[in-house]
């Protein structure tokens, strides 16, 4: 691919011009954010053999630390409490001072296109929120998409201070997620944005990984035209390895959409993912996910069963939450809804509640517990609904319901406090139960914090 190309041309420049220099990568430099309170990875190249020391600002320590045969060195430095702006010097044969450097919360926002969706693609309010994007305690790490066969050693992007000029050009979920988090928690807070429109979960999964699983190696994508990365650990390898072991507070996630092709291994690919991302950033990092948004996709769409995919996910993954979008979106026949402050809100109300012990009220949508058969109905009990649901219309009309024949027809209901009757005339005798349960249909339930009830079914067929 030509953009594999480049980033192998720029990383050879290591081996031609080193001599008697120190290069970092491309992830320390100024404006960058460190996360707080912690030991994090750092390092670089120099001539071999070579002593590094490492001075901060904050502290009266020297790191040291000496370079291998093949030119490269790591160590940890010791952060303290939020804050900054700090520097950090680097000396050996050459001297490197990274200047504007702040202690905080740094979050990796990873995905396709709906977290690389920026305010440019016309969100709702777009404009104005551009305009008042200044904020110094905010940095973006912005990696530029490219792909690649191997893992790499360093990627193209540079920290930088948010403003209107840079909110514009990056996520405005992530952007929006940092916001919520930095205004909250009143420290600095880094997002390293890597994502890339259109990838299926496969791309971001070290190729190794795939390989090493039956079910998923049998299920690979391949690159099916130039410039695209659609092969197993392409844009890992030249993406996510570039920033290993960079420390982190934690990842947020929106993708699946390219997956409702081969839905059945989704939540296997996403354990994969968050065991092998977990592993190299040495961290068991919460990892936080948006669930797909109802779409128009298409008669032979399997969009409700990547859903209920995303759903296992979160269920069956420690230190994992996913949050419900089905209400934010503006048009069925769009697959990148344009209200993405209420995304961002809502990872962030998330990551406040169950990373960092803030109250935040209830923070999850309502969903399905279990069901009971009360003679020619079928009552829904739902999960995170203590205070009862409500119903934008007169009735709920977005249930349907089944016998045995498996023959759905919408469903007659009725909110009895944090539960649901259901029933129709047409089913005697009913067996299971759906709700939104398709490519498009949006909910018209909620929790009394006005949170959707998650798309769900009572039956397995």
């Amino acid at each position: 691919m030509k953009r594999t190309l480049i980033i192998l041309l720029v990383l050879s420049f290591f081996s031609i011009n080193m001599y008697g220099r120190i290069i970092l990568p491309s992830v320390f430099t100024d404006n960058m954010v460190l996360q707080q309170n912690a030991n994090v990875a750092i390092w670089g190249w120099s001539d071999p053999g070579e002593t590094i020391k490492i001075v901060t600002s904050w502290s009266k320590d020297t790191v040291k630390v000496k370079a291998d045969n093949s030119s490269k060195w790591i160590t940890s430095i010791k952060t303290i409490a939020a804050g900054g702006p700090y520097s950090i010097q680097v000396f050996g044969n050459d001297k490197v001072q990274l200047n504007n450097v702040m202690l905080g919360e740094v979050w990796i926002c990873s995905g396709q296109s709906n977290m690389e969706m920026s305010a440019n693609w016309k969100i709702i309010n777009g404009d104005e929120e551009v305009n008042k994007a200044t904020n110094p305690n905010i940095r973006i790490f912005h990696v530029e998409r490219i792909g690649a066969e191997y893992p790499q050693q360093n990627c193209i992007a540079n920290w930088s201070v948010c403003s209107p000029e840079t909110m514009r050009a990056t996520s405005a979920v992530g952007y929006f997620f940092a916001r919520e988090l930095q205004q909250k928690l009143n420290v600095p807070v880094g997002i390293i944005v890597s994502a890339w429109g259109g990838t299926p979960a496969e791309v971001w999964i070290e190729k190794s990984k795939i390989e090493d699983n039956p079910v998923l190696n049998k299920s690979k994508y391949s690159d099916h035209f130039d410039g695209w990365p659609g092969m197993a650990g392409t844009t890992y390898n030249s993406m996510i390895a570039p920033i290993v072991p960079y420390g982190i507070a934690g990842a947020i996630w929106y993708q699946g959409e390219s997956n409702c092709g081969n839905y059945p291994i989704y939540s296997l690919l996403m354990k994969t993912l968050i065991e092998s991302w977990r592993t190299d950033f040495k961290k068991d990092f919460p990892f936080y996910f948006v669930q797909i948004a109802p779409f128009t996709y298409g008669a032979n769409s399997k969009a409700a069963y990547l859903r209920e995919q995303q759903e296992l996910t979160s269920k069956t993954i420690p230190k994992t939450g996913m949050v419900v979008i089905s209400d934010l979106v503006d048009n069925i026949k769009d697959i990148h809804p344009k209200n993405k402050l209420d995304v961002g809100k809502r990872l962030a109300a998330y990551a406040l509640t169950e990373t960092y012990k803030q109250n935040m009220g209830e923070y999850k949508s309502p969903s399905y517990e279990s069901m009971k058969i009360e003679k020619d109905k079928v009552r829904i009990s739902f999960n995170h609904a203590a205070e009862g649901l409500r119903c934008t219309g007169k009735i709920p009309a977005k249930f349907m319901i089944a016998g045995v024949d498996q023959k759905f027809v919408p469903g007659t209901a009725k909110i009895e406090g944090n539960t649901v009757l259901v029933s129709s005339k047409q089913v005697k005798t009913p067996v299971a139960v759906r709700f939104c349960f398709d490519d498009s249909t949006m909910p018209d339930i909620f929790s009394n914090y006005g949170l959707p009830v998650t798309p769900f079914r009572t039956d397995k067929w």
